[in-house]
C-alpha cells in the first residue's frame, strides 16, 4: 500500500509492476464485492456466486493482496506509521459495520489483519533477518498450508483435515483474533494471524530471496499506468468502495422498482 522503492548502490529503484499487481486484485476485489452485495443484500439468485469457483476467485484475491503485503514491507518507508494507518482503517470498517450494518459487520477483516501483520514485522524483523530466505519461503508456506482450516477447527488444508485442535483453545476475542474463533462469533470478512501470517511473512521471505536478483527488473516499468494508479492509492479505495457499490445499486434498484 504506496509506493515501492529499493535502495541499491544509493540509488532508489521504483517497482511500479507491483503496483500494477495490486491495482488488478483490487478491482477483482471491487467486482467480488459488488457480486456479494448482489447476492446477499438484494436477494440477487445467482448459483454460481456460492460455487467452488467463486470461492478459488476470492481466495486469489486475498492471497495476492496478503502475500504481495508481506512481499513490499521490505520496500516501505514510515514502518510504524504505515502499520498504524492500515490497522486503524481495520478499525474503522469494523466500527461502521457494527453501527450500521451490524448483521453484515466485518470483525478482524483484512486491513485488521495486514496492519497487525505489518507492526509485527517491526518487532520480527531483527530476528527473522537471521533465517535464510529460501529456508524461511519453504517453512513459511508449509506452515501455511498446515494451519489453514485453524478456523474450523483442524490442522489442514481444504479437504484434508490432519488434526483436531482442542476446542479449549477457542474461547475468547483474543483467541478469535489469533485465529481460534470463539462460539458464536461471526464477520463477513475475517482473517485472523493464524493463518494468513504465515502468507504474509512467505511474501517477506520470498522478496529478500529475489531482492537484488535480475529477476526484479521485471517489476520497474508499469505497463497499465491506470491500474497502476489504482495499486498506489489501494488504502483510500479499499476504504471507501463498498459504500459507493452500496450507493450505486441502491440507485440501480430503487430506479428499477419506479419503472
Amino acid at each position: 500500500m504506496g509506493k515501492h522503492y529499493e535502495n541499491t548502490a544509493g540509488n532508489k529503484k521504483r517497482y511500479e509492476k507491483l503496483d500494477d499487481i495490486r491495482g488488478i486484485a483490487l478491482l477483482n476485489m471491487i467486482a467480488y464485492h459488488a457480486a456479494w452485495d448482489l447476492v446477499y443484500i438484494y436477494g440477487t439468485d445467482w448459483g454460481w456466486y456460492r460455487s467452488e469457483g467463486a470461492y478459488v476467485w476470492q481466495q486469489g484475491i486475498c492471497w495476492t493482496f496478503i502475500f504481495l503485503s508481506g512481499f513490499c514491507w521490505s520496500l516501505g518507508s514510515h514502518v510504524w506509521k504505515r502499520g498504524i494507518t492500515v490497522f486503524l482503517g481495520g478499525a474503522v470498517i469494523t466500527l461502521v459495520t457494527l453501527l450500521v450494518m451490524p448483521q453484515n459487520r466485518v470483525v478482524f477483516g483484512v486491513l485488521t489483519l495486514i496492519g497487525s501483520c505489518m507492526l509485527l514485522m517491526n518487532v520480527l524483523d531483527r530476528w527473522l533477518r537471521r533465517v535464510r530466505p529460501g529456508v524461511g519461503m519453504a517453512v513459511c508456506g508449509l506452515l501455511f498450508f498446515l494451519t489453514k482450516n485453524i478456523n474450523e477447527g483442524y490442522l489442514g488444508f481444504g479437504k484434508w483435515n490432519f488434526f483436531r485442535v482442542p476446542d479449549v483453545l477457542y474461547h475468547d476475542i483474543v483467541s478469535t483474533y489469533l485465529g481460534f474463533p470463539h462460539r458464536g462469533f461471526y464477520s463477513t470478512d475475517y482473517f485472523s494471524l493464524l493463518p494468513w501470517g504465515f502468507l504474509f511473512v512467505a511474501g517477506y521471505f520470498t522478496f529478500r530471496f529475489v531482492s537484488g536478483k535480475k529477476c526484479m527488473k521485471t517489476f520497474e516499468k508499469s505497463i497499465l499506468p491506470p491500474v497502476e494508479w489504482l495499486g498506489k492509492h489501494s488504502f483510500g479505495i479499499y476504504m471507501v468502495h463498498q459504500p459507493v457499490i452500496y450507493a450505486i445499486l441502491e440507485i440501480v434498484f430503487r430506479a428499477r422498482d419506479l419503472m
